[in-house]
């Protein structure tokens, strides 16, 4: 959740660093500080707030002509978003600094010992325990690599920890373990970062760093260590393809919109290479069994996605499915026997409950494959098998592309594991692949009138302070994510039900005040969500109907977008419900890409 970045080169380092904190900014966080090494000593800045407040300090302060700096956005884990608990933190004779990610687990026992020993703490963070006892070793003679490694082995829990020392000018130590952190290999200046674009503007050659890894890097030299034994580690330096027009806005008022519009070139290329002829080519698969049962193991909005491909794996492929929240997965005694398979979800490949279900999964067995949208990260390592979804850079927090690349990706499988079983019909699967071939162009048509039609009814609803969503099949998947859009932009009290469930306890609350969204395509389901529409009416309440051309439904205000199979209509039913919460919070003046106390990558638990 909260963004890193160090640097060890030839250029000022602050202002390196800062421009850095400008890339990770959509990670989220509530405050920002940095660190650097001049004449001797450690320094650092640090304020609450935007990354803005940062800046007005240090523009206040002497010139800074370090060359090697870190710094660092926080998500509060530990104590309150306030300036003494942001990052760096310094050690009590300030000769060390730390900036972390992640959460230390026994850092109350540790914290006791050091108190013991005369330590003292200023913040209420585990990070501060970590310094400090890793200064400690440093006092009792260790050197500082070694004294590093000994504090992170007595450290339980999820970290990614850059530190500097004052006794060695220009080196940058950095560990990893459970939480994302990758090494930016320079000309003449390194760099490490917990995420790609923090650095990219100045290097892509990179080295994903392993859990238990330890990096030593210079502005001219960089050396990765296993944690275990302090021995030399395979670091093979990769070149991201990615480019810097990815993350700009390109005359979009936020990234969420251009996002949004971004859909279409989603599916375009999440189908290139995979689709030949009328045939789903997933190489990646090639050497895994197909499925008798699989589990989908995911978070939020990947959850949802999950949920929607259930509808198209049991009858395309003849699956058993069952879609799990990761969070409950992992801590769940589970009966799996053979011919199971699971699927991980995670947009970053690093979210830390799916991750941690993945590997509970693999340690009883189950063959695990990885749907995710970042090369190199934690779950596409990890799994038996990787899927790329291959959505691009997503700056906003509220996920829009990479829920409609995960959709692709899983309806490809199904056909895939389809193909493989003979369960899917030749002309039925050329069917299927022409209706998703046809999507980026109906998009690209639709998505500009789509957005009008969201603008005037948020200007007409955003004023609500509870919404229900109903849908019925494949429509119930999206109305759940629909309501968690509203709720994560426009802080709109949303919930999201399947149609049927109406009656069983949620229609008491039906009255003029609270509006519902409700999803009807003309699919074989509409008689039932028409009827739901009826007795919402029936009781005062307001719908927002989203409909086919030509729908008899009659609601307060009725949204009508082209008609499609229901296997497909999401992919345009989904950027419609993005769109109206979207244009909602818009409206209502909050901030799309970075909505409060979100972050993008969930990497704690």
């Amino acid at each position: 959740m909260c963004g890193i970045i160090a640097y060890a080169g030839h250029r000022p380092a602050v202002p390196v660093v800062l421009e850095g904190l400008r890339r990770l900014e959509y990670r989220g966080y509530d405050s920002a500080g940095v660190a650097w090494q001049m004449r001797g000593q450690l320094h650092i800045a640090r304020a609450s707030g935007k990354l803005q407040s940062l800046e007005d300090k240090l523009a206040s302060m002497p010139a800074i002509t370090a060359t090697c700096a870190m710094g660092h956005t926080r998500w509060a884990t530990h104590g309150a978003p306030v300036e003494r608990n942001a990052h760096p933190h310094l050690s009590n004779d300030s000769g060390l600094a730390i900036v972390h990610n992640g959460i230390i687990e026994n850092y109350r026992e540790l914290r006791e010992n050091l108190e013991k020993m005369g330590y003292r703490f200023y913040s209420e963070t585990d990070t501060e325990v970590l310094i400090n006892l890793v200064s400690e070793y440093v006092k009792s003679g260790l050197d500082v690599l070694p004294a590093f490694a000994k504090a992170l082995k007595q450290a339980h829990g999820a970290y990614a920890v850059c530190m500097l020392s004052k006794d060695e000018p220009g080196v940058i130590y950095a560990a990893r373990m459970s939480a994302p952190l990758i090494f930016g290999k320079g000309v003449g200046e390194n760099f490490i970062a917990s995420d790609i674009p923090a650095f990219l503007p100045w290097t892509r050659e990179v080295v994903f760093l392993e859990d238990g890894q330890i990096v030593c890097a210079s502005a001219n030299e960089y050396s990765v260590y296993e944690l275990d034994r302090l021995s030399l580690a395979a670091a093979p330096v990769r070149k991201i393809q990615w480019d810097m027009q990815a993350a700009q806005k390109d005359g979009f008022k936020h990234f969420m919109l251009k996002e949004i519009f971004e859909q279409p070139r989603v599916i375009r290329d999440g189908m290139t290479g995979r689709v030949q002829g009328e045939k789903v080519v997933l190489p990646e698969l090639d050497k895994l069994p197909v499925p008798e049962r699989l589990h989908i193991v995911a978070c939020g909005t990947s959850y949802h996605s999950g949920l929607w491909a259930r509808y198209l794996l049991e009858p395309w492929a003849g699956i058993a499915c069952d879609v799990e929240i990761a969070s409950e997965f992992r801590y769940r005694d589970m009966v799996l026997g053979e011919r199971e398979m699971a699927v991980f979800i995670s947009q970053s490949g690093e979210t830390a409950d799916t991750l941690a279900a993945l590997r509970k999964a693999k340690a009883v067995g189950v063959p695990a494959i990885g749907l995710c949208n970042v090369v190199g990260s934690s779950i596409a390592r990890e799994a038996d098998a990787a899927l790329f979804t291959q959505a691009g850079p997503e700056i906003s927090v509220a996920s829009t592309k990479a829920m409609s690349s995960q959709m692709l990706a899983l309806a490809l499988m199904a056909i895939y594991w389809g193909q493989r079983k003979g369960s899917l019909k030749a002309d039925a699967e050329a069917a299927l692949l022409a209706q998703l071939a046809d999507l980026p162009a109906l998009l690209d048509d639709n998505l500009p009138e789509m957005r009008k039609r969201a603008k005037e009814l948020a200007q007409k609803y955003a004023q609500a302070r509870n919404f229900f969503y109903i849908g019925r099949g494949f429509c119930w998947p999206l109305a759940l994510e629909g309501a968690l859009k509203l709720k994560e932009l426009s802080y709109i009290h949303a919930e999201g039900y399947a149609g049927g469930e109406l009656k069983h306890g949620p229609i008491a609350l039906i009255d003029a005040s609270l509006p519902t969204f409700a999803l009807a395509p003309e699919d074989a389901l509409f008689p039932k969500i028409k009827s739901n529409i009826e007795e919402i009416e029936a009781r005062a309440g307001r719908v927002i109907a989203l409909v086919n051309p030509g729908s008899d439904v009659s609601a307060t205000d009725v949204w009508a977008v082209p008609a499609l199979p229901a296997s497909v209509a999401g992919f345009l039913i989904l950027p419609a419900l993005q769109l109206f919460s979207y244009e909602v919070a818009d409206y209502l003046g909050n901030d799309v890409d970075q909505p409060r106390n979100l972050a993008k990558s969930v990497t704690v638990e």
